[in-house]
């Protein structure tokens, strides 16, 4: 049985900074919510626990996964050209509340303009 979906049309996945890194230092569990979701967004299917990341920019998302009593948010951006750029992740402590810290944020908002100078570079 086929899918229908041939190579061309899964988006390669671009990880800024040391987001890779930060992924694998996540549960076992977690990493492999993170891949299942991350393989959804390359196929252009926005995971269900995935939702808009608002202060950014438009296109910028963040899968949220839930393990033990911790909850791990991975931020991704998926309109700058044809790729798939993982900006942050992040492990919270409490599950509920507070919304992503300033210096989240901030960092967020750092990598999403390296990704969108790194998608004009390749274009030249």
């Amino acid at each position: 049985m086929t899918s229908g979906m041939d190579e061309d049309s899964v988006k390669p996945v671009v990880w800024v900074g040391d987001v890779r890194k930060r992924v694998q230092l996540f549960p076992p569990k977690v990493r492999q919510d993170i891949g299942a979701a991350l393989f959804d967004v390359q196929k252009g299917i926005k995971p269900p626990q995935a939702k808009p990341l608002k202060g950014v920019a438009s296109g910028v998302l963040e899968i949220v996964t839930r393990f033990d009593t911790d909850t791990y948010r991975t931020v991704y951006a998926v309109q700058i050209g044809k790729r798939v750029y993982v900006l942050h992740a992040l492990q919270k402590k409490a599950p509920q509340g507070r919304k992503t810290a300033k210096l989240d944020m901030e960092m967020i908002e750092r990598r999403y303009k390296e990704a969108v100078a790194i998608e004009r570079e390749k274009d030249l």
